[in-house]
């Protein structure tokens, strides 16, 4: 991915085929036209944690296949912009969480660097964030200015009904039914943000392939009461 190596796979359920665009249809929309070679340098998408940014950036990278580059920078930021060199030659770049080095002076250098050799290119940048660009902390105005051009998207949080549809959505990715009351069952007993609701789901799933059982509500409590 650049000149230094990037040991890093994009998740398997994290495609638009398992992202329930309710209410984000025009984001969706936006970030897979990019991949049908539609004109846009690129877009930042802001929204609260575990709505779905994460999931959108690695989607789109997989519909460029190895023309794409992902970052992750809550996990990759202490390795210093090094990273960022030669990404330019990919057609997409998807830097997650970059308002986590906003400020930080190298940083800022190296992302405005990498704008202009996309933008020279051709190609694309999607970045994620917890805010709106104007309020990012950027201290570079060059990079600030050049990342205020990216098509904002705000992605919002799903309701109840939408949490539920997308519980059944991945678990049907999973080769795996979840009747609706299983999985309103599931947000009555677990924190209700996406990432946690995943993250038990793929527990239940697990437990329930390794008892040949399916996930019922009798079945569900049996498990959560055993941990």
């Amino acid at each position: 991915m650049s000149q230094l190596a990037l040991p890093l796979r994009l998740d398997d359920h994290a495609i638009f085929d398992t992202f329930l665009a309710a209410g984000n249809e025009p984001v969706v929309d936006y970030l897979q036209s990019l991949a049908s070679a539609a004109p846009g340098q690129g877009a930042w998408l802001w929204g609260a944690p575990a709505t779905g940014k994460s999931h959108l950036l690695q989607a789109t990278c997989e519909r460029f296949d190895d023309r794409a580059a992902y970052l992750p920078l809550a996990d990759l930021s202490g390795a210093g912009p090094a990273l960022l060199e030669g990404l330019a030659s990919r057609q997409l770049v998807c830097i997650d969480d970059l308002d986590g080095v906003a400020g930080d002076e190298d940083w800022e250098r190296g992302l405005f660097i990498l704008c202009n050799d996309l933008v020279e290119a051709g190609h694309h940048l999607v970045v994620s964030a917890s805010c709106a660009p104007r309020e990012s902390g950027i201290a570079l105005a060059d990079l600030r200015s050049r990342l205020q051009r990216l098509a904002t998207f705000h992605v919002r949080e799903l309701d109840d009904a939408g949490r539920v549809a997308a519980l059944q959505l991945r678990a049907s990715h999973r080769g795996v039914e979840l009747p609706g009351d299983t999985a309103r069952y599931l947000m009555a007993r677990s924190r209700r943000d996406m990432q946690s609701l995943y993250e038990l789901l793929d527990k239940l799933d697990l437990a329930a392939l390794r008892a040949q059982r399916r996930l019922t509500i009798p079945f569900v409590r049996d498990v959560l009461e055993s941990n």
